[in-house]
């Protein structure tokens, strides 16, 4: 058996939090690693000890492995944990912890190298006698190839990066005359995520399910499965709602999984915790999609359903103990259901988002869970995942479940950002996933004109209790909250309030504690009860009720039930372009760096052309032009590190 004492955690945010937990209850010491820009994170304080490992990009720090190893080393730990992504599924990584007497707590290297492969993986699966969907993986990867097996695997079909994951270097092709161009893009996307542009193609398994096993298995030959988790509704191959069980599958179905899942462990000597993927159609058909070699992101609801601590089964299988429990021995109970939150913006395609975190509060309730790791304070810097949160509910039946978390979720508090949570609240309310319906279709056809998604801008009554709270902590600033100025006749107020470069007249008629508030034609009566630091309690239209907020200085961030919105107070700021549609004014999205610059002083351009590429949060953002024009001055240049709103080009209209 092996010596564990301390653990390394080789990660950050939320899982880097929910490892530690475990490894402290388990008597472990605990060492966390974290960039520069993380130096304020809650993972770093969580941690009896932390090292500091370089600057904020993950090139340089969190995917470095010498100078994970180093702090390995310095601190004393001789094991490494090591999360989900950045260095988990590395093979490299896992023979230098082996090298230097560290035990890695995951998977061999072989394991890892084969299941990293979809092409080598499909292989060996095939051989395994687990159920793969038809189509190409051999090694010759010319295009005359790969378009001659296509006719006979027949469409539509899919062309898939063998490395990598995450619906990059993905396609789906309808029909022959598509096909070359799909495999070009593919190759090319995939060499550059990845760097390799191997590609399989497979026919595509229109509208299934995306269902996985949780498998678990131990250094003495001992593997098992622990139920399955539904994964169907995502978006752009990203996974959106996890569940356990799932609605779709019976007892037999889940053995037959089941066992073919343990039979893919087996094939490449699995080591610890694992997720085999399979796509389920109509007919309740199964096909291996890939295996992940590491703890998933949706754990938790397999955790809820078995009652199990899968980061503890993790620890102990690293020490070289014998699996827990045996197949037998497996219950799965209640249902549970997760739901990622995430800070990125679905009414602007879904772009993740950066800044200050001004108010995080969540509910602690029954059967409510929350794996995080931020705190008020902390930014959300552009480097790194826009997850932020895991919401994750049980109950004893799947409805219960649901409307545990699609409550929990409504009463957190994600304030300073935009943020997916009323996008999470409408999909869990949505009847078609209620029913249990949900393919991996459902965001197309059920969803893709939610509100959401399709509400630009604050509505009035959005813009009225905004005016509400400025009036209020006016008037309240240095005083008891509970006081009011009493005036016999009523007093107007003009507001001006600027949302995305468009400002909003908004006019307040206040008597005593009454407001009515006038946006344009409508209309808003407010009655005011009380304010504090982040929460208004009011009354609209006989029903009291309270909404969160923050302030900082001018800036209002707001949530009250139709999205999160940022709002600044201009009403005494001259006019001015604000950057917005239709400016000359080209600023940048939120924080990251500068990739390209497109164009040059004196260049002539048009409406909605591309002027520089934005890189933040693992994507690549282009910032065009919003009127036509010459472009008179750029304030950036390629490299460079740039903040939210800052200037980066200037362009003066036609005449």
């Amino acid at each position: 058996m092996s010596k564990i004492t301390k653990i390394l955690v080789a990660n950050r945010g939320e899982i880097a939090v929910r490892v530690m937990r475990t490894a402290r209850d388990q008597g472990y010491r605990t060492v966390a690693v974290y960039s520069e820009a993380d130096a304020g994170a809650l993972h770093v304080s969580e941690a009896d000890q932390a090292v500091c490992i370089g600057a904020a990009a993950v090139g340089e720090s969190y995917l470095v492995a010498d100078k994970i190893l180093a702090a390995a080393k310095q601190t004393g730990a001789d094991a490494i944990h090591p999360g989900y992504g950045f260095l988990s599924e590395n093979a490299e990584f896992s023979e230098a912890c082996e090298a230097a007497s560290i035990v890695f707590i995951g998977p061999r290297a072989e394991a890892i190298n084969l299941m990293g492969s979809k092409r080598l993986s499909k292989i060996a699966m095939i051989e395994a006698g687990v159920p793969c969907i038809p189509g190409y993986q051999d090694a010759d990867q010319s295009d005359e190839v790969l378009l001659s097996k296509a006719e006979g695997i027949g469409f539509p079909l899919m062309v898939k990066a063998s490395a990598g994951g995450g619906g990059r270097g993905m396609r789906l092709v309808f029909e022959q005359s598509e096909l070359a161009e799909a495999i070009r893009t593919a190759r090319s996307e995939a060499e550059s995520a990845f760097g390799s542009g191997e590609l399989i193609l497979e026919r595509a398994v229109i509208e299934p399910r995306h269902i996985e096993i949780q498998v678990f298995a131990d250094e003495h030959g001992n593997a098992i499965y622990l139920g399955e988790r539904d994964c169907s509704i995502q978006r752009r191959h990203q996974k959106v709602v996890e569940e356990a069980p799932s609605p779709f599958v019976d007892p037999e179905l889940r053995q037959r999984m089941g066992e073919a899942a343990v039979n893919a462990a087996k094939a490449c000597n699995y080591r610890g915790a694992g997720t085999v993927e399979f796509l389920v159609d109509s007919d309740k058909n199964f096909y291996f999609l890939e295996m992940n070699t590491r703890l998933q992101v949706e754990h938790p609801v397999t955790e809820l359903i078995t009652g199990l601590d899968l980061v503890a089964w993790q620890l102990k299988v690293a020490a070289g103990e014998v699996l827990p429990l045996t197949q037998d021995q497996v219950e799965l109970t209640g249902h549970a259901v997760e739901v990622r939150l995430y800070a990125e913006d679905p009414r602007n395609n879904f772009m993740p988002q950066t800044g200050q975190v001004r108010l995080w509060d969540y509910p602690e309730r029954a059967g409510i869970r929350m794996d995080h790791g931020i705190q008020t304070g902390q930014v959300i810097s552009p480097f790194y995942d826009p997850m932020i949160a895991k919401v994750i509910a049980y109950g004893d039946n799947r409805a219960e479940a649901i409307r545990r978390l699609a409550s929990a979720v409504q009463d957190t508090q994600l304030l300073g950002m935009n943020n997916n949570k009323l996008f999470l609240q409408n999909v869990l309310r949505h009847q078609v996933f209620g029913a249990g319906e949900a393919t991996t279709a459902f965001i197309e056809q059920h969803f893709s004109t939610d509100v959401s998604m399709a509400q630009k801008e604050p509505g009035n009554a959005t813009l009225a209790k905004a005016a509400l709270l400025y009036f209020q902590r006016g008037i309240n600033a240095g005083q008891d909250n509970n006081f009011h100025w009493s005036r016999s006749t009523p007093q107007s107020y003009a507001y001006k309030l600027e949302f995305d470069g468009k400002a909003s007249t908004v006019n307040l008629a206040e008597n005593e504690h009454q407001f009515e508030i006038n946006v344009g034609e409508e209309s808003t009566v407010l009655e005011f009860v009380s304010l504090d630091e982040n929460s208004c309690v009011f009354i609209e239209n006989g029903v009291r009720q309270s909404l969160n907020f923050a302030f900082d200085d001018k800036t209002l961030y707001l949530d009250d039930g139709t999205g999160h919105f940022i709002l600044e107070d201009v009403t005494h700021q001259p006019a001015a372009a604000a950057g917005g549609a239709g400016s000359g004014q080209v600023k940048a999205s939120m924080d990251g760096a500068i990739v390209d610059v497109l164009v040059k002083e004196g260049d002539t351009v048009e409406a909605g052309q591309t002027l520089v590429v934005l890189e933040a949060m693992k994507m690549e953002h282009p910032l065009k032009a919003g009127i036509s024009g010459t472009v008179t001055a750029i304030s950036c240049e390629a490299g460079q590190q740039v903040k939210s709103k800052q200037l980066l080009a200037s362009v003066e209209g036609d005449e």
